[in-house]
């Protein structure tokens, strides 16, 4: 065991201890939830505590294993959940006060999947207003700290998320990702993670109205945030068990051919402004790559800003079209001038506009897929500035256009591919961390998750930094 601490061990020890019989489940769940309660006021990144039913579950987790059942992946392993994913008989609120009264009628396949492997869940993470903002504060929760320093955010919209996982809360955070949702947090906070390939894991919120609009439906994926590579591994293998009620569910193995040992490190557009600090730490990880034996070289990616210019005008035309209405009639002032401010960098797209929109998408993918089959790892930056201010979208239009079009124009623009990426930390910029992307073809979360694991033999695990600060 990597500590005698029972929250600092990872996922893949916690299970390891509880199979082999060195720790009961309601041991590892009663440390977590002092940990839970020990580092969680000062962040407020899980908003619904869920810790009474969890040392429940723990004790009948170690009956069960007493009396010989068979054990999940996930047997007695404490897990997060975030809140704007069905939880049977909890509120998904998504962030939203108006929406408080929506009670789950029944597991999201994200969660039954967690459960079915024995997961526990300890409580529900914190989300901004519809899990549009990069940025976590709500009016019904408030605001989730970054555990590294409070005056920076934690990312956004799974800030609980990695806020929760990178203190020692949990062993395995879920969260989802449209547009970065899950790598910004990941970067922000000094965790890794993986955007699944869409159709990996499956996904469905029995308490939802009506049906995603298309793009979103093709974008958005669900997904595990950890401290450790492996971790991430092992939770991605437990969410992506099938499960009908996703239509896109695809039966694809988790592990495919070997493939060469080559990276493209990519070029940064010269319009974009960088941090000499975070593009230092982007050369250094090439070097991990390197020493690790791949072949790594800079190489122009496919265009990157259109990229980003398709996801921005479809998710914001889709917004614009659908979801709009209730966003300004809910949400917080705030909340309303940070989503002013991504629909003004779009073009909203009249039904014409759309249907080439998402015709061009094909291109673009088909583009990036045969670039892949080169290049079998792309390296990218999430950020090419460190973590900004908690409020940095709360400045104006302006603020919002440099965040999204500069700062994280590669992190938003590989959400309308529906590629797999692992994000991983490279160290440290302006004293918090920072991390990459590591972009793989579809399916191939594993040589992603193999390139992250690379570096972070380089790196270390930073949450261990944290800890012992």
């Amino acid at each position: 065991m990597s500590s005698t601490e029972i929250w600092r061990w990872s996922a893949v020890e916690t299970a390891e201890a509880i199979r082999a019989g060195r720790a009961t489940s309601e041991a590892v769940v009663g440390a977590h939830i002092a940990r839970l309660h020990a580092a969680n006021p000062a962040l407020n990144a899980v908003v619904v505590d869920l810790t009474g039913p969890a040392l429940e579950a723990a004790r009948a987790a170690d009956r069960a294993q007493a009396a010989g059942a068979a054990l999940g992946a996930l047997h007695g392993v404490p897990v997060t959940v975030k809140i704007n994913v069905d939880v049977e008989g909890q509120a998904n609120s998504n962030g939203v006060p108006g929406l408080s009264h929506v009670i789950a009628p029944g597991d999201a396949p994200v969660v039954a999947n967690l459960k079915g492997a024995g997961g526990i869940i300890l409580g529900l993470t914190n989300t901004p207003e519809f899990s549009l903002r990069g940025f976590t504060d709500n009016p019904l929760h408030g605001q989730t700290l970054n555990p590294w320093d409070p005056t920076i955010t934690c990312g956004g919209s799974s800030g609980g998320a990695g806020a929760s996982v990178a203190a020692g809360i949990g062993a395995i955070a879920h969260g989802n990702d449209i547009g970065g949702s899950l790598r910004w947090p990941a970067f922000c906070c000094g965790v890794s993670t993986i955007k699944p390939t869409l159709g990996r894991v499956p996904a469905f919120n029995p308490s939802a109205a009506a049906e995603r609009p298309p793009m979103a439906q093709l974008m958005s994926v669900q997904g595990p945030i950890c401290r450790e590579v492996a971790d991430v591994r092992l939770a991605l293998e437990v969410m992506s068990r099938r499960d009908v009620r996703d239509p896109w569910w695809v039966p694809a193995p988790l592990h495919g051919p070997a493939v060469p040992r080559r990276a493209a490190k990519a070029k940064i557009p010269a319009d974009m402004v960088c941090d000499p600090e975070v593009l230092a730490r982007l050369d250094a990880a090439a070097g991990y790559l390197a020493d690790a034996g791949y072949e790594v070289a800079e190489v122009d990616v496919p265009d990157i800003t259109a990229t980003f210019k398709l996801w921005v005008d479809l998710i914001s035309t889709e917004i614009d079209t659908v979801q709009a209405e209730q966003m300004r009639a809910l949400g917080s002032p705030p909340f309303i001038g940070a989503l002013e401010g991504i629909l003004h960098i779009a073009d909203i797209l009249d039904a014409a506009g759309y249907m080439r929109a998402v015709a061009f998408r094909a291109r673009l993918l088909r583009e990036w897929l045969l670039f892949l089959e080169t290049w079998p790892v792309v390296l990218a930056p999430v950020s090419v500035k460190p973590t900004p201010a908690f409020d940095a979208d709360l400045r104006g239009d302006a603020a919002v256009r440099t965040l999204f079009e500069n700062d994280l124009r590669f992190n938003a623009a590989i959400s309308v591919l529906g590629l797999p990426v692992a994000t991983t930390p490279i160290g440290f910029a302006a004293g918090a961390p920072v991390g990459c992307q590591l972009i793989g073809s579809r399916y191939r979360e594993d040589v992603c998750l193999d390139a992250a694991a690379a570096i972070e033999a380089r790196v270390g695990i930073l949450a261990h930094q944290l800890w012992d600060r």
